[in-house]
């Protein structure tokens, strides 16, 4: 981490994440997302963005909150994910997007061995903000690279989304 590094922080179940403004491409309406079968449960779709096919991921889910409710705020945030050499596009569901901030170094701290609900090495640290912790979390060791691979699968999805892009033409 730089001496101050941007994050683009977001609520899910009521607890504050924080992803580097760096791999944000975009922030999205939930709007249609289409589940395809055989994916894990964390996965609940694909989603058409401007003819590009983008897997949608709860992070509730797979931290093993209960899912994302769907509301007027929810978001899909969408992230580059390094898998490798590779880089996917994924969506990232949210309950809402809060703001962009700024944490310097001395406001990051290292995360604890036990207490957040997410895996210890998903975390680059907590940042403290108006006294309470943001999770600053590093996104690309969240998935395995066997769930990267499941993500990134789009051999159906791909047939999915023609045929959506057929629909709505």
């Amino acid at each position: 981490m730089q001496a101050n590094d941007q994050y683009l922080t977001f609520f899910l179940a009521g607890e504050e994440y924080a992803i580097s403004i760096l791999q944000v491409t975009d922030i999205i309406e939930c709007g249609a997302v289409t589940r395809v079968p055989g994916t894990p449960p964390w996965i609940p779709g694909v989603h058409n963005l401007r003819g590009t096919v983008v897997p949608v991921i709860d992070l509730a889910i797979k931290f093993g909150l209960p899912a994302t409710e769907i509301t007027r705020r929810t978001c899909i945030v969408i992230v580059e994910l390094r898998a490798g050499d590779e880089t996917l596009i994924m969506g990232v569901m949210a309950d809402s997007v809060h703001q962009v901030v700024d944490f310097s170094a001395e406001q990051i701290q290292p995360a604890p061995a036990f207490g957040p609900r997410v895996q210890i090495d998903c975390l680059l640290g907590m940042a403290s903000s108006n006294g309470k912790f943001v999770l600053l979390l590093d996104i690309d060791r969240i998935f395995s690279s066997a769930e990267v691979a499941a993500a990134g699968s789009t051999i159906v999805a791909d047939e999915v989304i023609e045929n959506l892009a057929v629909v709505v033409e």
